[in-house]
């Protein structure tokens, strides 16, 4: 794609004066001290319109936020996962609809919660197996410990299922994972869960090769994602940001220090579910590689119609039928979930400014990204704050990037 920043926005049908205002928007966050810095970017038509840095990616150095800045992106992983398991799709390894306990046998016998109290969960029989599709669409019946609202997520936390923090291997975790019971049947709801990092081990049991390389060799080299990985190397230790959260005063509290964090050394986890770090640069390649329906400067990862079945949505409706009205800061009525993305199906009913089709994610530390196919435009938007829903404002980014729609 075009990165020169020579772009002028009127060349591809955005309006300069709205999309300054996307700038004012993110100094005025780091003047009122709710972030510490933020990277805006907007392409269209395959040319970069907008791109704007501000605040500092590391306060306690002074250290600027620039175009290179190194984030965790967190769930920003499952978009890249979720393609590299349908790479191994498009080879024939496996079908939608089949039960993952093809490739993983401990999964083929699950229990799901159906009450229960003081830390004992009444089960009963899952009504049929896990497929791929659930895992993609995150309709498996698994959870994330974080949640702390259900017995099973209770579980998860007494039972160390943590693949950010894990020190055994993905499959030892994986298998840790069978043996507790699921949220809901498989199929049955949308919970949001630890079913990308199960993604990432198939790939590892299907290739054959560790989850970490295939990614690297099959997915992010290819498309040139020159500063993604699972750890920040020493020679880009300089351009790691720190990572925050609001604390009691509501200023900003330090929470992962760059120059201690574990990023800075490999782990013996790669999560497929939020391991990744990258810079806006990066992310934005993934995003025209998505807008190109599967190819990025004359490199072909998978075909037009598997990126179109990854994108249309998956569910039986929205996904506030499905169980899910909120998540993070957003509402959930009007929007779907594909295969590793959420789908914009009415944005009258999501209140928001969009377009149906339009696929997006986010990250826990207020990280987002989204891709509009009708306009051919995608947006990153990278900060540092845990968690996500802390302010609102990939809402308020949405509506600043869609207002510059000029054509």
């Amino acid at each position: 794609m075009d990165t020169n920043m020579g772009t002028k926005p009127e060349d591809v049908g955005l309006s300069s004066r709205q999309l300054t205002r996307v700038s004012d928007w993110a100094q005025r966050l780091v003047d009122d001290g709710k972030l510490a810095g933020v990277t805006t970017m907007v392409a269209r038509h395959g040319r970069i319109a907008h791109l704007h840095c501000c605040g500092m990616a590391n306060q306690a150095t002074s250290q600027p936020m620039t175009p290179d800045t190194i984030v965790r992106i967190y769930s920003m992983t499952k978009p890249l996962t979720s393609l590299a398991i349908m790479m191994l799709y498009e080879e024939g390894r496996f079908q939608l609809d089949d039960p993952i306990s093809r490739f993983l046998p401990y999964f083929a016998h699950m229990r799901v919660a159906s009450g229960g109290q003081r830390g004992k969960i009444d089960t009963v029989p899952a009504a049929r197996e896990i497929t791929f599709r659930d895992l993609l669409t995150h309709t498996s019946g698994l959870t994330y410990g974080f949640m702390q609202s259900t017995l099973v997520d209770a579980a998860y936390r007494e039972h160390a299922i943590d693949f950010g923090a894990a020190e055994c291997t993905l499959g030892e975790l994986v298998e840790q994972l069978a043996a507790l019971p699921l949220l809901a049947q498989p199929g049955a709801e949308w919970n949001y869960s630890v079913a990308t990092d199960v993604l990432g081990h198939l790939v590892a049991v299907i290739s054959g090769e560790p989850f970490g390389d295939y990614l690297q060799r099959r997915v992010i080299d290819p498309l040139g994602m020159v500063d993604t990985a699972f750890h920040v190397p020493a020679q880009k230790h300089a351009r790691f940001a720190a990572n925050y959260a609001r604390g009691p005063n509501g200023a900003l509290a330090l929470i992962d220090d760059p120059a201690t964090s574990r990023y800075l050394s490999p782990r013996p986890i790669c999560s497929g579910g939020g391991g990744l770090v990258a810079t806006a640069a990066d992310y934005m390649r993934f995003c025209q590689f998505m807008l190109n329906k599967g190819e990025l400067d004359g490199t072909r990862l998978v075909g037009r119609k598997t990126i179109e079945l990854m994108t249309a949505n998956h569910l039986n409706g929205d996904m506030a039928a499905m169980g899910m009205p909120r998540f993070s800061e957003s509402s959930y009525a009007g929007v779907g979930f594909g295969l590793g993305f959420s789908v914009t199906l009415d944005p009258a009913r999501a209140q928001i400014l969009g377009t149906p089709g339009e696929f997006a994610w986010g990250g826990a530390a207020s990280t987002a990204f989204w891709v509009d196919p009708a306009e051919d435009m995608a947006v990153v938007l990278l900060t540092q704050l845990m968690p996500s829903s802390t302010y609102p404002i990939r809402r308020e980014l949405r509506v600043l990037t869609y207002a510059a729609v000029l054509d």
